[in-house]
């Protein structure tokens, strides 16, 4: 493989608009592209940070296998607690959808689950938001509003069954 070119520190400002661009557009390997060349001349750059782990969940829909330890690590890099929060619930949000849309009886629970546990993390999120700030009220609300629509319900918990000793 050719050795890959360096982004100049200037460039950034417009690489960070093509990456949001290319989201938009639903080619999320070209913005993931272009924030790993962010990252590669600012690696505290929290935009590309935020930008990359987007890029990474619209590709949960595509199918493409993104491993939590992938999702993990850049959460683990945001500098904010209200943002390690609020996408640490837009992760599991977005995997819910997916489980949803398998259509499955098990996949219906393991969406239920992945949904509650979005709504915890905007709840979190909602706690020591930015004055002004709704993101997480509005995203815990469409959890909510999905997990009704769709008759979504948590797992009944199995019975155990007692075997007599003898």
């Amino acid at each position: 493989m050719s050795e890959l070119k360096s982004l100049s520190q200037e460039a950034i400002p417009a690489a960070l608009e093509k990456a949001e661009r290319y989201r938009l557009l639903n080619e999320p390997g070209e913005a993931e592209s272009i924030c790993l060349d962010i990252l590669k001349t600012d690696s505290e750059n929290q935009q590309a940070i935020i930008t990359l782990l987007l890029a990474l969940t619209d590709r949960f829909e595509k199918g493409y296998a993104v491993s939590d330890m992938q999702t993990k690590e850049l959460l683990s890099r945001m500098k904010s607690e209200y943002d390690r929060a609020y996408y640490t619930g837009i992760v599991a949000e977005r995997r819910a959808k997916v489980k949803l849309r398998q259509n499955t009886p098990d996949c219906r629970f393991q969406a239920y689950d992945l949904f509650r546990e979005a709504m915890s993390w905007f709840e979190k999120a909602e706690a020591i938001r930015p004055p002004g700030n709704d993101d997480a009220l509005l995203r815990w609300n469409t959890c909510a509003r999905i997990i009704t629509r769709n008759n979504l319900v948590a797992r009944e918990p199995e019975e155990r069954i007692e075997f007599p000793l003898e």
